[in-house]
């Protein structure tokens, strides 16, 4: 009876002393760590996938590692990276095509005459007659269709309804031309003339007029098919320039992959920012509205800078110390506004085109950088990046994502491939 009763004591006090280490070890390690959330994987190549999984678990909070004091950051471009196509594209066309302006015409003649001299256009834009076209031909024509319609559309002076502008020649002629001399301008000077070009035709408008403006242009292009969209000026209205044409792509689109991949990795700790070479109202507007699924703070975007009046009116004039946020300027822009305050780099930058270049090689911080496939030419930085993503493709090392895209249906593709408009036929690398 004795023996029993010891030998039960003693197997009691045993068992409570499991009881108690086992508390004590419990308490010992603390909370728990959820583990990172993963991506959904969509319409990601499934490498890519993997890697962009493994940054989010290495880096973010679910490492033990991880210090919010010394917060991870990333950097996205915006355009033909975040969203299918462009922004501030798709917007200029919803302006001309609904005559949003907030110029006179001779604002509008100082912002379309902008930096630029009167050297012929590439003669990729020679008019229907072959000959040259330059900014002292088209200038003319364009203030001219806008004078007319300024003095009648009840938009902006007159009382005449959009359906009854749309009638006169003026319009087809107007926005013709001023589409035409984007890519004009485009196709024949430097960027750094380029770039701020576009957003100079938000001349006389307030921030809260622009950002109804994106909405709106977002509604709209949500609605339209992708497609190559093609205007020519009416021959009844040739003027200075004569008759020109140009074609577009259309249709642009939300990518999910980018809202998810968003949304993780602010979960998982990582400060999200975009660096945009659009107008700073419209990126702000379509990443933080809720609405466009990317849900980020509109307090987190760096992109092109006007001058403002008193009054928060938009000036034709680029914003004095800011540098352009295309090529160099990027990086410039990322080292002024997020290295001086974190005190390092991004760890991971997300781009798509020359303009993203110099931001996915020049912060030694980064460990990955994903580059959504344009078949860019093989002579440019952002090429042979994308050249090495495929060298790379499956190594554990890998530093740059290649991911592809359908131009044809605006979505990503489970592949690094890339597929025009037009064409059903798969491009990796352009020779």
């Amino acid at each position: 009876m004795k023996y029993r009763l010891k030998h039960g004591l003693i197997a009691a006090v045993v068992l409570l002393v499991f009881a108690v280490q086992g508390c004590a070890t419990k308490s010992d390690i603390g909370p728990q760590i959820a583990p990172a959330k993963k991506l959904e994987l969509g319409n990601w190549d499934k490498f890519n996938y993997e890697q962009l999984n493994k940054l989010i678990a290495k880096y973010g909070k679910s490492s033990a590692n991880y210090n919010p004091a010394k917060q991870p950051y990333v950097v996205f471009d915006w355009d033909n990276t975040c969203v299918f196509l462009d922004i501030e594209e798709a917007a200029l066309i919803y302006q001309l095509e609904n005559l949003v302006f907030g110029m006179t015409p001779s604002q509008l003649n100082k912002a379309i005459r902008m930096s630029l001299s009167d050297k012929n256009f590439d003669k990729d834009y020679n008019n229907a007659a072959g000959e040259p076209v330059n900014i002292d031909k088209v200038a003319p024509d364009i203030v001219a269709s806008y004078t007319w319609l300024y003095n009648n559309y009840k938009g902006l002076k007159g009382g005449k309804s959009l359906s009854e502008v749309k009638k006169s020649p003026h319009y087809g002629n107007f926005i013709t031309k001023m589409r035409y001399l984007y890519d004009a301008i485009g196709g024949t000077f430097d960027v750094s003339v380029s770039y701020p070009w576009v957003t100079y035709l938000f001349t006389g408008m307030t921030e809260a007029q622009v950002r109804d403006l994106t909405v709106k242009t977002v509604n709209w292009q949500l609605t339209q098919p992708v497609e190559s969209v093609k205007w020519t000026s009416p021959a009844t209205l040739p003027g200075k320039a004569g008759v020109v044409s140009i074609s577009w792509k259309n249709g642009l689109r939300l990518v999910p992959e980018m809202q998810d991949l968003f949304h993780k990795l602010r979960d998982s700790g990582f400060d999200v920012w975009i660096c945009s070479a659009s107008f700073v109202d419209v990126v702000k507007e379509i990443s933080s509205n809720p609405k466009f699924g990317y849900d980020n703070s509109d307090k987190k975007v760096m992109a092109m800078e006007l001058e403002r009046n008193a009054r928060g009116v938009i000036q034709t004039e680029y914003r004095k110390g800011y540098d352009q946020t295309q090529g160099k300027g990027k990086t410039k822009t990322i080292e002024r506004f997020l290295v001086s305050k974190f005190g390092y780099g991004p760890i991971f930058v997300a781009g798509d085109s020359e303009g993203d270049q110099d931001m996915l090689q020049d912060f030694t911080d980064m460990k990955l950088g994903l580059i959504i496939n344009r078949y860019r030419k093989p002579t440019t930085a952002i090429g042979k990046q994308s050249k090495l993503a495929v060298e790379s493709y499956g190594k554990r090392d890998a530093k740059y994502l290649l991911q592809g895209r359908d131009d044809n249906k605006g979505i990503f593709v489970p592949s690094q491939n890339h597929y025009s408009l037009g064409s059903p036929e798969p491009k990796l690398l352009r020779k």
